[in-house]
C-alpha cells in the first residue's frame, strides 16, 4: 500500500507514518509534563519544522548542480526531495538548544523525541519489509495499437513505471523530466501507464507538447494503481530488473528527486559497465 485514502484527502503512507509519530511524541511528552516539567508540545511541533528544513537544505546542497540553473526550485518541496540525516542532525541540534534553554523541557522532550522515534522507526520498517521486494503485477494492459502487452515482457531490465494522465496538471509538468530521463539512462526502460483514457486524447496531447515516449501503456480500469496500491496521480514505481519493486514516489519528480531514486539502478550498472571497460 502506497497511499492512504482519508475522505477527500489522499496521502502517501510514509508522510502519515511521520504525522502519526508526531501525534505520538506529543502525546508522550504531555503525559510525561503532567508529572512535572513543561509541556513540550510547542518545542515538538518547531523541531519538526527545523528537521524538514534541514533535510530538505541538505538535498538540495547535496543535488545542487540540478538546482543551479531554477534555484527557485528549492523551495518547492512537492517533488519530495529530502534528506533524512540531515533531517535529524537540525532535530537533536535543536532539542539539545531547547533543553539548555529549558531544564523544565529536557525530561518530557526527551521521553517525547524517544518515543516517537522509535514510534516511526517500527512502523517505516514495517512498512518497508511488506513492500519490499514485492513483485511486479502479472498484469496484461493495451498498446496505443490496442494490442496486449504483458508487464513482465519489460523485465530484464531496471524498469520505471509511472502512472499518469493528460488532464493531472503534476504529471504533465513532469513529462520534460522523465523524457530527459529515459534519454539519459539508456540502461533502464521507463514505462508511462496512462490511467483511464482513449489512445487518441494521449496522442493528441503528446503532439501538442513535443514529447516523445518511447513506450506507452493504457490502463482504462485503473488495474495496476489498484494492484500497486496508489490511488493517487502521478505514482512513479521502481523495480529491478528481475521484477522487484525497490521504491516508489507519490507526486511530481524533479530532475534532483528523480535522479537520486535511479541512484540503486546506476550503482546496479556499474559493474556491468566496469567488465565493459576490460
Amino acid at each position: 500500500m502506497l497511499t492512504v485514502t482519508l475522505g477527500p484527502l489522499t496521502m502517501a503512507l510514509n508522510h502519515l507514518l511521520l504525522l502519526a509519530a508526531l501525534a505520538v511524541a506529543s502525546v508522550v511528552g504531555w503525559w510525561v509534563a503532567r508529572r512535572g516539567g513543561e509541556s513540550p508540545e510547542s518545542a515538538l511541533f518547531n523541531l519538526f519544522l527545523l528537521g524538514l528544513l534541514c533535510a530538505r537544505a541538505g538535498f538540495v546542497l547535496a543535488y545542487w548542480p540540478m538546482f543551479r540553473d531554477d534555484p527557485l526550485q528549492a523551495i518547492d518541496i512537492r517533488d519530495g526531495g529530502f534528506l533524512l540525516w540531515a533531517g535529524l542532525i537540525g532535530i537533536v541540534i535543536g532539542a539539545l538548544w531547547q533543553g539548555r534553554r529549558h531544564p523544565g523541557l529536557r525530561r518530557p522532550l526527551g521521553w517525547a523525541l524517544l518515543s516517537g522515534a522509535v514510534f516511526w522507526i517500527l512502523a517505516s520498517l514495517g512498512s518497508h519489509l511488506y513492500s519490499k521486494g514485492t513483485e511486479l503485477p502479472t498484469l496484461s494492459l493495451r498498446n496505443a495499437g490496442g494490442q496486449s502487452v504483458a508487464l513482465h515482457d519489460y523485465r530484464g531490465k531496471p524498469l520505471v513505471i509511472n502512472l499518469w494522465a493528460t488532464w493531472c496538471p503534476p504529471c504533465r509538468r513532469e513529462m520534460p523530466v522523465l523524457q530527459q530521463a529515459q534519454d539519459e539512462y539508456p540502461h533502464v526502460t521507463f514505462l508511462f501507464v496512462n490511467q483511464g483514457e482513449t489512445p487518441e486524447n494521449v496522442s493528441t496531447f503528446l503532439a501538442t507538447t513535443g514529447l516523445s515516449l518511447t513506450h506507452v501503456l493504457f490502463d482504462g480500469s485503473g488495474q495496476l494503481a489498484q494492484q500497486v496500491g496508489s490511488m493517487a496521480l502521478p505514482t512513479t514505481l521502481f523495480y529491478t530488473a528481475e521484477g522487484r519493486l525497490i521504491g516508489s514516489h507519490l507526486g511530481e519528480l524533479s530532475r534532483a528527486s528523480l535522479h537520486r531514486a535511479l541512484e540503486p539502478f546506476e550503482q546496479a550498472n556499474l559493474p556491468a559497465s566496469a567488465a565493459q571497460g576490460n
